[in-house]
């Protein structure tokens, strides 16, 4: 069962808002069997919208439209999915009342303008949108499905929730598809996918390996599909048991939810142990990574975003005289900006980031993307200098990603008799 999901909205192809909607709906798809063809992009026009969906009414069964279904006159999917499907528009009164309703309850003044989202395709089965005044609509044309939603990300989701994920599984026979996610860091993907060859070749056929690489990590994504739900379970469960057993060394943990960050956050809550950061070239981003995810405070006191040589100086206490003689991007001045952060902070860990992010390389005789990072432990410091390459922003994460890398392996050879995440 294949499917095409149509995003409408001019504002998406200038580039006014990224499209996280194609992602969402790509992921629930998928969970529920239906794999998706083809993403499109395309104006909030007419003819531009019929020969989209005449393209993809001959390639796939199942159509999601995103976007265009707004009150006002540049907002034309519902007009134009009227006319495709030679039907006219008509007042639907339970649906006035849903949208007095919800004006009412927010006090806001109904007008002739919001009267006209209550006028919908007579030949549409209407999708109530609980969270605003834009249906869904769900048309069937032979065996073909086609829906169209509002373009508003929670609006979206709800519908789909409610009503266009349930309804497609009764509309079709649809196999199970089952998904488990590794993540490893530490190793590139042609590295990791030499070491993973033999027992990649040997997987059954209804099961698939996918490598997502990034920056410092690689995701194995192991996928089970067919129609006997037993058989997949089992078969996944045992294929991931053999799979972490290759790569135990590099293993940091299961699903998508468990980023390094977050691996770092319970280890070092797991051994009641803190954490503090000194971050130049990295500006934060470690910081960042790190307070993204629930539970920071119960190991991360605090940082300083030491950019200028001044501060460095001033607020960490490394010596003039060794940033005179080494630069601020030596292994000498991360050295002791991690040891004087873990003293400063009176922590168990402590990061010290300091390099060439780019353009330039200001006062140091480093190229750009060289970077040094040092893990100050309460066994002692460690200092390593890597070289990231160009652009600035690729400089910063992958800098970010080692550093939590180093201190994670840190953590794990410390605590390797205590406990583990």
């Amino acid at each position: 069962m294949k499917a095409e999901i149509v995003t409408i909205g001019d504002e998406i192809l200038i580039g006014q808002i990224v499209d996280t909607n194609s992602q969402w709906l790509g992921q629930r798809l998928n969970q529920i069997g239906i794999s998706v063809y083809q993403i499109t992009s395309i104006q909030d026009e007419k003819a531009h919208i019929i020969k989209a969906l005449a393209e993809a009414m001959a390639n796939v069964d199942i159509i999601i439209l995103t976007g265009g279904l707004g009150p006002t006159k540049d907002d034309l999917t519902k007009l134009t999915l009227a006319e495709y499907f030679q039907d006219t528009l008509v007042r639907n009164t339970d649906i006035e009342a849903h949208i007095k309703k919800l004006f009412a309850r927010i006090k806001y003044r109904y007008t002739a303008m919001d009267m006209e989202q209550a006028m919908l395709p007579s030949k549409a089965k209407i999708l109530r949108n609980d969270l605003g005044t834009a249906s869904g609509m769900w048309f069937e044309h032979g065996t073909k499905v086609i829906v169209s939603l509002p373009g508003v990300p929670n609006e979206m989701k709800g519908l789909m929730k409610t009503w266009v994920l349930p309804g497609l599984q009764s509309a079709f026979q649809l196999p199970f598809v089952l998904h488990r996610t590794i993540h490893t860091f530490g190793m590139g993907e042609s590295r990791v996918a030499h070491r993973l060859e033999q027992w990649e070749d040997a997987l059954p056929d209804y099961l698939k390996l996918a490598y997502l690489p990034s920056y410092g990590r690689v995701r194995l994504r192991l996928s089970a599909r067919g129609e006997n739900l037993e058989m997949l379970e089992a078969g996944l469960k045992s294929e991931i048991s053999r799979l972490k057993e290759l790569i135990e060394d590099i293993y940091v943990g299961e699903e998508d939810e468990t980023s390094l960050a977050l691996s770092v956050n319970r280890l070092l809550r797991a051994h009641h142990q803190t954490l503090s950061l000194a971050e130049s070239c990295t500006g934060g981003d470690i910081s960042k990574k790190l307070t993204t995810e629930p539970g920071a405070s119960q190991f991360l006191k605090g940082g300083v975003v030491a950019y200028n040589a001044e501060i460095k100086k001033k607020f960490l206490h490394v010596p003039e005289a060794m940033i005179n003689k080494f630069t601020v991007v030596s292994a000498e001045v991360a050295r002791e900006m991690a040891v004087q952060c873990q003293k400063r902070f009176e922590t168990d860990y402590a990061i010290a980031t300091t390099g060439n992010a780019g353009p330039t390389i200001d006062d140091t005789d480093k190229t750009v993307g060289v970077v040094f990072i040092a893990i100050a432990s309460p066994k002692g410091v460690s200092v390593k200098e890597f070289f990231f390459g160009k652009p600035r922003e690729k400089v910063i994460e992958r800098a970010s990603m080692k550093a939590l890398e180093l201190l994670r392996k840190e953590i794990l050879k410390n605590n390797k008799n205590s406990l583990s995440d």
